[in-house]
């Protein structure tokens, strides 16, 4: 007997060392067996390979994006340890310390990794975060800050909370002895249009904790420092639409942007061309290029999505014309943006905004904020960019500005910490209003790199 039982011992063994077993996953106590054919990037986190995972989840994602896009993104690859290593550059350049969070849906748990500058992968597995539960969570997380009849409640707080339980509380404590203050989200499907910013540990809102950006995959990030404190901007916009609702405060967006807040030039209405944008990218390189305007990221193919100019639209397939020979576009702000959110194939062009655009960073919202909502965070965060020492920080320091109710329309003016802009009549007779919700700034997120 003591025989037979050496010889099966022996077998196993030989089978383990193999590679056999080895690709069978773990299954965690009290967790429902996983599916055999998942993808090697899976059955490399359920044996807590991080180092082979990572590059993984890496190709998939980057595949993800190139199958949509219909392009060859990156021939790049990428490695924990160079990761780890560009982190600890950019540590150095900012005097931020930042941290990279993989988030996977799956069916029966969410998955964690955190990489840090310090090199060490962490996994967290979280087991009441399955794919249904989950995205139960977000639908009514979205549901209840986009719906007007919520908008001056607390609905959202208890999925906020939920939410942030499952997917930042993991990681909270490595976070915190690291002292990071800078988070790349790069997450799955279902997640790359959820509004971090409004998730809430009961206490505070994940906004005023960290700065943060989501990218589609880190090796499709230009992870470069540039310092744009001296740079220049081309802002650009429309006011009025044949068949779109006008945007009344545009005008006063894209003057004051340029005129009080930052150097560059704007132009509006039927200057705002597609022609003249690339004409004035030919005359002098610009840095940012924002475009106060109606912007789409619909279902279906990249096509279906668009920027609309005066005179057309211009649809995200056609996006890299952008910007055609210019140097190196360190942020496109798109201030009225509206994505179909819970589709899988919009978040696909909301989360590839900037690799689509050849810009480094983008910013751009989730659903269409009121006018005088877009008006003063964007007043607010060209303010703060004027100071910070990344994007995503700026960013950061306009949302919380707003959420402590420190911009208000009053008296016929925009009232900032800073500023006091007239406003066009259609606003002014709004009366006194601020912009505490979360539905007015929780809309805007960066995607690409914070930095």
């Amino acid at each position: 007997m003591k025989s037979v039982v050496s010889r099966i011992s022996l077998l196993l063994a030989a089978l383990y060392f193999t590679g056999t077993l080895a690709t069978q996953p773990v299954q965690a106590q009290g967790q429902a067996p996983q599916a055999q054919t998942e993808p090697p990037n899976l059955r490399a986190i359920d044996r807590d390979n991080l180092t082979v995972a990572v590059p993984l989840i890496e190709q998939n994602w980057e595949k993800e994006f190139e199958q949509y896009f219909k392009t060859n993104l990156s021939n790049e690859s990428t490695t924990v340890k160079k990761i780890a290593e560009t982190l600890r550059k950019i540590e150095a350049q900012t005097g931020k310390t930042p941290a990279l969070i993989y988030m996977l849906p799956r069916s029966q748990q969410l998955e964690l990794i955190l990489i840090t500058p310090d090199g060490k992968p962490i996994h967290k597995r979280v087991s009441q975060a399955n794919r249904k539960a989950l995205q139960e969570q977000v639908q009514e997380f979205t549901r209840t800050l986009i719906n007007p009849t919520f908008r001056n409640t607390n609905q959202y707080l208890a999925p906020a909370q939920q939410l942030y339980q499952w997917m930042i509380a993991p990681l909270e404590a490595d976070l915190q002895a690291q002292h990071i203050d800078t988070l790349m989200f790069c997450v799955g499907g279902g997640l790359r249009t959820l509004p971090l910013a409004a998730l809430h540990d009961g206490k505070q809102f994940l906004v005023e904790k960290y700065s943060f950006s989501r990218i589609p995959a880190f090796k499709l990030t230009n992870t470069i420092y540039a310092d744009l404190r001296q740079s220049r901007v081309l802002a650009m916009g429309a006011s009025q639409f044949q068949d779109q609702n006008p945007l009344p405060a545009v005008p006063v967006e894209i003057s004051s942007i340029t005129r009080s807040l930052w150097q560059g030039k704007s132009f509006l209405n039927q200057e705002f061309t597609l022609a003249n944008l690339r004409s004035q990218l030919v005359s002098q390189p610009y840095q940012i290029i924002h475009l106060a305007t109606h912007a789409a990221f619909q279902p279906g193919e990249p096509n279906n999505s668009y920027i609309q100019f005066w005179d057309k639209k211009l649809t995200l397939d056609q996006m890299r014309q952008l910007h055609e020979n210019n140097p190196q576009l360190e942020l496109l702000v798109l201030s009225a943006c509206e994505t179909a959110i819970g589709d899988e194939q919009a978040e696909l062009g909301f989360a590839g905004l900037a690799v689509q655009a050849r810009a480094k960073s983008a910013i751009a919202s989730l659903w269409q904020v009121s006018d005088a909502g877009t008006l003063g965070l964007m007043t607010q965060f060209y303010q703060e960019l004027k100071t910070a020492p990344i994007k995503a920080e700026a960013l950061r320091q306009a949302q919380i500005t707003m959420l402590k109710g420190q911009v208000r329309l009053e008296g016929g003016k925009l009232r900032t910490p800073n500023e006091t802009i007239p406003l066009p009549p259609e606003l002014a007779k709004i009366g006194k209003q601020e912009f505490s919700s979360p539905y007015y700034w929780a809309a805007f997120t960066m995607v690409g790199s914070p930095w």
